[in-house]
């Protein structure tokens, strides 16, 4: 069964930049291939809740070998960007400024419900349901076309 979006999807305006690429860069260190965020579209730092959005392009890095003839994000590049998402959210809560690196600490009751093509808009929602000032751990939900394809737990800890 899967479980119960954390939020309406369709109340979200897609149209609106709540963080722009710019500045999730100024706040996470990943780069290049692994920029796994193009922007946000809904932060509310309050309840440490933020969606996420990644245009997957039809040349992403992983399209080529993962899987010949019927490309699919890796699944490890999902569970990427819900971390740099959480990541964003501790950066912004905090005002951090992004002047300290919010790592990987663990991933938990990771399910995998659909798929990744090139071409989608895949779309990431995160709320934090445990948060302090040195680690913080977040519910995560993966969406194409408001269909639920991932779901987990990330934990993140200032390193």
């Amino acid at each position: 069964m899967v479980s119960q979006a954390i939020l309406d999807l369709s109340k979200i305006d897609f149209t609106h930049i709540a963080v722009s690429k710019e500045e999730i860069l100024s706040l996470n260190a990943q780069r290049d291939e692994f920029e796994q965020l193009d922007n946000l579209v809904y932060l509310n730092t309050e309840e440490s809740c933020a969606v996420g959005v990644k245009h997957q392009k039809l040349d992403e890095f992983w399209t080529r070998g993962h899987i010949p003839g019927r490309p699919l994000m890796p699944g490890v590049l999902m569970i990427e960007m819900a971390a740099q998402l959480s990541s964003v959210i501790f950066h912004k809560k905090l005002n951090t400024e992004g002047k300290v690196f919010f790592g990987f600490a663990g991933v938990d009751k990771i399910k995998f419900r659909g798929s990744v093509e090139p071409g989608a808009d895949y779309v990431m929602v995160a709320k934090a349901t445990k948060f302090r000032p040195r680690i913080a751990t977040f519910e995560v939900q993966g969406f194409v076309n408001e269909k639920m394809v991932f779901e987990g737990e990330i934990t993140g800890i200032v390193v």
